[in-house]
């Protein structure tokens, strides 16, 4: 037969927080995404109307390559001769 946990009797207050967390760092994981986070990859939020059309972020992202696509390509600015300065 199982124990049945025993309860304090009081009533929950709805704020399960402490007032203090000890954290052992020795037992800590290193974080799986910073990795893909230093090849340059940056978060960009898009607004809720924005959202609905393009759920996935592999939908946005053939949509921004179809648009770099499909525009002329930038001109390399010209060599300005620098002045000397006196």
């Amino acid at each position: 037969m199982r124990k049945k946990a025993k309860t304090s009797g009081k009533a929950p207050t709805g704020d399960d927080l402490r007032p203090e967390y000890s954290f052992d760092y020795r037992k800590a994981k290193p974080n799986r995404f910073a990795a893909e986070a230093l090849k340059g990859s940056f978060v960009v939020l898009v607004d809720e109307d924005i959202a609905k059309v393009f759920q996935t972020p592999e939908s946005i992202k053939n949509v921004l390559r179809a648009l770099i696509a499909s525009m002329p390509p930038r001109k390399s600015p010209k060599p300005t001769a620098r002045r000397a300065r006196s």
